[in-house]
């Protein structure tokens, strides 16, 4: 984490009669982070997905229900804080429309979200020499919105 995102990790907290939460981690979304952490911030997008390969490739841990994130922009500045509120691994063709739509991307819709999804998978599978499969699994996240700069 950085300076930055320390910083006003510790300021939110300051103050508050709860014992601040460790660890958290700060990160940008996807390909569009300024564009996507704005989403955030207006409230229209409550959920995110990643390929669970990444996590094993990794060796990091899989998002868990009350972990904290510090969101940064595409300068690596923060921009929000949020709270997991629910994880469920599942293959992409699996994924509701309902969590799709929640997503907030594009026009709204489960055909944008899949499209983007699998154009965006594609590409970064093909970095690890990986293919794209309609059912590689995704950790699928909901979130909720809990200060924004």
């Amino acid at each position: 984490m950085n300076i930055a995102a320390q910083t006003y990790w510790d300021k939110f907290w300051e103050g508050k009669n709860v014992e601040k939460p460790t660890p958290v981690e700060a990160w940008q979304f996807g390909a569009e982070p300024d564009y996507l952490a704005q989403l955030v911030i207006d409230g229209k997008k409550t959920a995110t997905c990643s390929g669970y390969v990444f996590y094993e490739m990794e060796n990091e841990s899989l998002p868990a229900v009350n972990d904290y994130g510090i969101i940064l922009n595409a300068k690596n500045e923060p921009v929000a804080i949020i709270k997991t509120v629910k994880v469920d691994i599942m293959p992409m063709n699996e994924v509701p429309e309902e969590f799709a739509i929640a997503e907030g991307e594009g026009d709204g819709t489960y055909h944008y979200w899949k499209t983007a999804h699998k154009k965006f998978f594609t590409e970064q599978l093909q970095k690890v020499g990986l293919a794209f499969k309609e059912d590689m699994l995704l950790v699928c996240e909901r979130f909720e919105l809990v200060d924004a700069k």
